[in-house]
């Protein structure tokens, strides 16, 4: 089965659990296909809260002390800067609209560094999940088995259409 006709699949399954099923259920299993379809070993899926504007991961890698805290509490928060922009790497495709990959995240101009005892990331790609122009979340894997290209960035857009949707429904 190709790529697309799995992401298809995936699409239906979704389509058909909602509106019944919670975010956190339907994310994490966007969370499991991301990982697996870009064969990466870290992933981050993310909303935009309506309200306040934070960046909020409902289904994410364990990548701190933290995040087990996170988990019980449902979800890791980043706050929208003063200035309207979330910053860092984490925060370069909501604050541009821009999908991107980078094989050394240390190079990139939005790199600030890991956070203290955060685990090694050596390559990342992001993309913002949009419906229209508006900036719904975004969708974050890293350390892949191969190098990212322009083709995982499209495959990642592809899956961010979908879980756009789903965000349309369920926020």
């Amino acid at each position: 089965m190709s790529i697309e006709e799995e992401i298809d699949i995936f699409s239906l399954k979704i389509m058909d659990m909602l509106p019944d099923s919670d975010l956190k259920e339907v994310s994490d299993l966007f969370f499991e296909k991301t990982k697996n379809i870009l064969k990466s070993e870290i992933c981050y899926i993310a909303f935009i809260d309506p309200e306040n504007k934070d960046s909020v991961g409902v289904s994410f890698s364990h990548l701190t002390e933290s995040c087990q805290m996170y988990e019980e509490i449902g979800e890791a928060r980043f706050k929208v800067l003063n200035d309207g922009s979330y910053g860092g790497l984490l925060g370069y495709s909501l604050d541009t609209g821009k999908s991107f990959f980078v094989h050394d995240i240390s190079n990139h101009p939005a790199a600030h560094g890991l956070p203290p005892g955060h685990a090694p990331v050596n390559q990342f790609l992001s993309v913002p999940v949009k419906w229209k122009d508006e900036i719904l979340g975004q969708i974050v894997v890293g350390n892949p088995e191969e190098d990212y290209n322009q083709d995982h960035v499209k495959i990642a857009e592809n899956i961010a259409s979908i879980y756009a949707l789903v965000l349309k429904i369920l926020l």
